[in-house]
This record gives structure tokens, sequence and C-alpha cells, in this order.
């Protein structure tokens, strides 16, 4: 069942190209020894290896995102560089998040250059690819945040306290209880608010200092 839903998400997404799904860890051992495969969704519990163990057989590694049902082994899953650890049910959303974060670390998941990568953005039935630096902050509305962008603006339904399974920490800084903004899009810092493309966004008190951290600012 598991293998039938990653299957379904993959082709409904348009991120990701199946290439393979096997029930026996020695056969897809011997399949990816063979073919050149960016991402492996791996289940931990399987008969005769564990995933754990079959992705510590290979070399290189591909990126992986482990699936399963039991939440005691996320710590263990990040020491071997797991881009993600989904718990079953997998909704598509958390999915996508996963895949997300997956394109954000390769080139080659998204066709992007190092310096051009991009991102997966559900806004209702529509899937748009958006490329990190055409975004410049993020503002929530109620239950829904607003990405807005150089030349236009994505409504999505998200959490902001999840908003960094949909963009990378390291390019983004929450700046306000409702905005997160795009470090390379600052214009200006005030006390109070910064300017990104000639808009004022306002710094909460609780997050004022850990923003000039972040930029270095003494």
């Amino acid at each position: 069942m598991a293998l039938d839903v990653i299957g379904r998400y993959c082709e409904k997404s348009d991120i990701v190209q199946l290439k393979a799904v096997y029930r026996e860890p020695v056969k897809a051992i011997e399949y990816l020894s063979q073919e050149k495969v960016d991402l492996v969704f791996l289940d931990i519990n399987m008969p005769d290896l564990s995933g754990m163990q079959l992705i510590q057989t290979l070399s290189p590694r591909p990126m992986v995102i482990f699936t399963t049902a039991y939440s005691h082994y996320a710590v263990e899953s990040y020491t071997l560089n797991a881009i993600d650890y989904l718990l079953k049910p997998i909704t598509f959303e958390r999915f996508l998040a996963a895949v997300n974060k997956a394109a954000a670390a390769s080139t080659t998941v998204t066709g992007q250059t190092h310096e051009d990568p991009a991102i997966f953005i559900k806004s209702g039935p529509q899937t748009y690819q958006v490329k990190l630096k055409d975004i410049l902050y993020l503002e929530k509305d109620g239950n829904y945040i607003t990405v807005h962008l150089k030349d236009r603006n994505i409504l999505i339904r998200e959490n902001m306290g999840d908003i960094f399974d949909l963009v990378p920490a390291t390019d983004f800084i929450r700046v306000h209880k409702s905005y997160v903004v795009a470090a390379r899009h600052i214009a200006m810092i005030e006390v109070h608010q910064l300017t990104i493309n000639n808009e004022k966004i306002p710094v909460g008190s609780t997050y004022r200092e850990s923003l000039r951290a972040r930029l270095g600012i003494s």
C-alpha cells in the first residue's frame, strides 16, 4: 500500500520521475548499483535488510527520504543525512514538502544549476515551479500564506510554523510572526522594519536580535 501511495504521488506531482519500485532490498541494491538514481523513498522495516542498512551499502549514496510508521527512527535517519522522514499515512502535502527539500539540495531533481535552484509550490489544484531567487517574502494571512514573487503572488494553504519545510532556512529568515523574508532581497533594515522591493516589512521585537545576528550586524 505504501508503495502504491508513493507511486501515485510521483505521478501527481510532476516533480520526480519514478524509475523503479522494489519490495525486496537485495533486488533494489542490484538496480541502484547499475542505474543513476537521484532520490530514493525507502521504508525502514523490510525483509532481510532494513532501510538504514540498505542505504549504507551504496556508494555513492543517492538522496534518501525514509518512510515508516515508527517515529523513533527519526534521529538515527538524520545521522545518515536523510533529506526527510515521512510518517505513514503520508499526505500529498507532506510528500511535496519532502521533495522540495530534495530539489533544493540537488541540481538533478529540478534540472536547475546550483546558482538557480527551484522548488515546487502547490496552490489548489495547481503545482508551480518557482525559482528561489524570485521569492521576495512570504506573508501569513489567516490559514493561508501568500508567496510574494517578483512578478506575481501565489496563495498556499500552509502553517507558518512549517514554512521551512517549503523554503530553505539557509536562504530565508523569519522576521515577524507573519513574515518570512528572502535574505538576498533585503535592501534596508531599520529598527522596526525592513525594505524589500520598495515594500516595508515589519520586524517583530522577538526576531530583531536573531535577524541582526544572522546577517552579521553588530
